[in-house]
């Protein structure tokens, strides 16, 4: 604490942020304990300073923990403060606010057993300037207490928007049928143009999917088997899944799961920024994105 005394009576003039790293203490903490020494109040800067803190802190736990310092301050700056991304970080890490790690996931792709396979269309060329160009698909496990559910996605490449999804106790084609139908609805009924991209697993080699597709309008294109890489986009939707719902939700039971699944997609298209969707939800850059093609 000597070192605090000194700093505040300017003896060696050391820099608060140095004596605050030096103690393991934050800058706001060290602000708070000044004021109470001189017995009077925070100066402007500091009060700023404390009050951001505490903003910042409160968004982190409003999002489970789930948010770093870019999405923080994405959020801030929405809400008129005006502050830096490092500001943000340097204030979770005073106050010890790390964003939960994500793990690696259990892949369920069950390769289709028939001859028929589609072209890669994609090649690794993932973006899309437009919505409608490009649609990923995949499916991965939702554990339960009771047993696994399995989530089938379908997933806009322009605007990380997920457009359907089927929770199913099933693995299977109809899952992904399901899905593909419920992003078909979602967009009008007709899509002609659209690849849509999967992993060459059995749920879309099926006749019933394949039927769908050309039913549509819509291209269907495959990536090399046993290769995530070749369908990153889905495969880092299915991190997302599992950091920010398997990863902090238990489900005792399917019928538990179900609805909750659900309502986490809705909030994931109309309220988790995206780093992709210029830090803005899915559902929002799609506006801008339809702004973007009426004004050209």
């Amino acid at each position: 604490m000597a070192v605090f005394i000194a700093a505040q009576r300017g003896q060696h003039r050391i820099p608060h942020a140095i004596s605050c790293r030096a103690l393991g203490v934050s800058q706001s903490w060290f602000y708070k304990w000044a004021s109470h020494a001189r017995g009077g109040t925070l100066p402007p800067r500091a009060q700023r300073r404390a009050r951001l803190a505490a903003e910042v802190r409160r968004l982190f736990e409003a999002h489970d923990g789930k948010r770093g310092s870019p999405m923080i301050t994405a959020d801030l700056r929405e809400d008129g403060w005006r502050v830096s991304e490092n500001t943000v970080a340097e204030l979770m890490r005073e106050q010890q606010l790390v964003a939960r790690s994500g793990r690696r996931r259990r892949f369920t792709t069950r390769p289709g057993r028939g001859r028929w396979r589609a072209p890669d269309l994609v090649k690794r060329q993932f973006p899309a300037a437009k919505i409608n160009q490009k649609w990923y698909g995949d499916g991965t496990e939702i554990p339960t207490d009771q047993g696994k559910l399995y989530l089938a996605s379908v997933m806009d490449a322009a605007s990380r928007r997920i457009l359907g999804f089927t929770v199913s106790e099933h693995h299977d084609a109809a899952a992904a049928y399901g899905a593909l139908a419920m992003a078909i609805t979602v967009r009008g009924g007709q899509v002609p143009g659209v690849i849509m991209h999967t992993d060459q697993g059995s749920e879309y080699t099926a006749k019933a999917f394949q039927a769908a597709c050309q039913r549509a309008g819509i291209a269907q294109s495959m990536g090399r088997p046993g290769s995530a890489l070749d369908n990153a986009v889905i495969e880092s939707w299915h991190s997302t899944v599992e950091f920010e719902l398997r990863g902090i939700q238990r489900f005792t039971t399917r019928q538990q799961a179900r609805p909750a699944v659900a309502a986490w997609i809705e909030d994931y298209n109309t309220r988790r920024r995206h780093t992709a969707c210029q830090k803005m939800p899915p559902a929002a850059y799609e506006q801008l994105l339809a702004a973007r093609e009426e004004a050209a």
